[in-house]
């Protein structure tokens, strides 16, 4: 197996290039827009600067590294910057989708691409691989519209969908909702955190080891892939007080109104990760094993 990785600078690809440089008969070739990241950390690891949204860029190399799997995971993802920036989102998301479909087709390469909760409306969580989309934001247009490109495709293809991941990653410019709270009670800053959205939080570890899997057993069409427990992000802020030990009546819970957000966010989503159980052997960890083990890498980093 030969496996391209897109976006390996972000949260996911770096845990990609962790865990699949690991695995024995699989080469691996990192691509990410700018300078690599992780060159200090993983320099056996081959890499490639791709800017996904630039057709003639990705066709020369995947024509040159010829991959049997590509797992993409560049796109903008901040939710808000889609909303205000909305042409570019389309071309990061949709337009990058469309030229890397195309490339993989032509060299028969099999397409992993990384989707999300956000394709649905939010009206009747956790939900399955067939549950009806409907976004309600542009974010969650532009991914649905990619995924719509992706099942189009004459060749192979598979697309996990995922909710809320959470981690820590190397020369990393945004933080996750774990480490938010914990240092803001660390602090003593009162903090408000919504609690009428309900989500699957995701560790970026399980999210990589499920496209690993869906790699390496060559499996086909749609996985829901997250954690398995349903809860609020206020609920989940009170397990990370709990963690650390730390002061919870710091922490407020509030409805989603209160932000004054440019783009409104699906109200319940969270995903049933049976099929992704049973036919990869996926075994997400548990929220408490998530936060121990962000805590200590956070810890690590800070050594």
């Amino acid at each position: 197996m030969k496996i391209l990785v897109t976006g390996s600078n972000g949260l996911l690809g770096q845990k990609l290039v962790a865990l699949l440089s690991r695995q024995p008969g699989v080469a691996l070739v990192a691509t990410s827009r700018g300078l690599n990241k992780l060159a200090g950390l993983y320099p056996q690891v081959p890499f490639v600067p791709l800017d996904v949204t630039d057709a003639a860029q990705v066709a020369q190399v995947i024509e040159a590294e010829k991959p049997t799997h590509l797992i993409h995971t560049a796109a903008l993802t901040n939710v808000d910057e889609c909303a205000l920036h909305q042409a570019d989102c389309w071309n990061q998301n949709v337009t990058a989708v469309a030229h890397l479909v195309a490339a993989c087709e032509q060299h028969q390469v099999h397409l992993i691409h990384l989707s999300t909760d956000f394709i649905f409306s939010g009206e009747a969580g956790p939900l399955a691989e067939d549950a009806v989309p409907g976004p309600v934001n542009f974010y969650g247009e532009s991914k649905l519209a990619a995924e719509q490109l992706v099942r189009q495709s004459r060749g192979l293809w598979t697309i996990v969908r995922t909710v809320l991941v959470y981690g820590t990653a190397h020369d990393y410019g945004r933080t996750n909702l774990v480490l938010w709270v914990r240092d803001a009670l660390w602090a003593g800053k009162p903090i408000n955190v919504v609690d009428d959205q309900l989500r699957t939080p995701t560790l970026a570890e399980d999210l990589a080891q499920g496209c690993w899997l869906a790699a390496s057993l060559h499996a086909t069409g749609i996985f829901h892939i997250s954690g398995a427990e349903l809860c609020t992000p206020y609920q989940l802020a009170l397990q990370v007080a709990a963690y650390f030990q730390l002061d919870a009546s710091l922490i407020s819970r509030v409805d989603a109104a209160t932000f004054s957000q440019p783009a409104r966010r699906p109200l319940r989503t969270g995903f049933v990760v049976d099929k992704a159980v049973r036919e990869l052997g996926y075994r997400p960890h548990s929220l408490a094993e998530g936060i121990a083990l962000v805590a200590a890498q956070a810890d690590e980093v800070q050594l």
